[in-house]
């Protein structure tokens, strides 16, 4: 609405004359005045609301990609593993490697199985000579943790005759330690036929390579 020279002159007489209705028009103005920026803040708001929306947005497709990049990476860590074990078997196979190098080289496979636990020697006396038909004295590797007794062997190639050997000095050892224990192979080629004895007599076979 536009006001006429004559109403404006009375409007601008009554800001000087009445005091009253000069703080009246004062506070009207104000008020829109802060009407104005509340409305101004609101859309500042709005548009942080669609930065912050659109942040969001990038960091769910940027948390997709890590997960993906953490997933091959394992896979890659799982095949560089694998890796190690089958070059450690093929270079003891043609004699790139000594014996003593293989059983080191499949220590990890052990800690893989059996946990950071450390492995001891233990000598047992073999009067009847149960494990190697004559009477001798046993060299076994085992481990004990949690009540729990193991032994384990490494061979380059494990045979049947190789679950038999550890299944009869398992017996040995319940005999001598009064404790039923795990027998664990680690092996890098394994016979077939020793794969099917080994579930026979409760042996456990870590290998690299089966089924030759």
């Amino acid at each position: 609405m536009t006001l006429s020279p004559e109403e404006k002159r009375k409007f601008l007489e009554s800001l000087k004359k009445d005091e009253e209705f000069r703080y009246a028009v004062a506070g009207m103005l104000g008020y829109s005045e802060i009407l104005e920026r509340i409305t101004s803040i609101e859309e500042r708001i709005v548009n942080l609301e669609e930065r912050f929306a659109r942040l969001e947005e990038r960091f769910a497709r940027l948390e997709e990609r890590f997960l993906e990049l953490e997933e091959r990476v394992a896979r890659l860590e799982e095949e560089m593993i694998s890796f190690r074990r089958l070059i450690v078997v093929i270079a003891h196979r043609f004699g790139v490697i000594s014996e003593e190098s293989f059983r080191e080289g499949m220590k990890y496979v052990v800690e893989e199985v059996l946990g950071a636990a450390k492995v001891s020697k233990l000598l047992l006396r073999d009067e009847r000579g149960f494990v190697y038909g004559h009477p001798s004295t046993v060299d076994v590797d085992v481990l004990v943790r949690d009540g729990e007794h193991v032994i384990v062997e490494v061979k380059s190639r494990v045979s049947k005759g190789d679950v038999a050997e550890i299944s009869r000095i398992g017996s040995l050892y319940e005999e001598k330690e009064g404790v039923k224990p795990r027998l664990l192979i680690v092996g890098g080629f394994v016979d077939k036929g020793a794969a099917e004895l080994a579930k026979e007599l409760g042996v456990e076979i870590r290998g690299v390579i089966e089924d030759l």
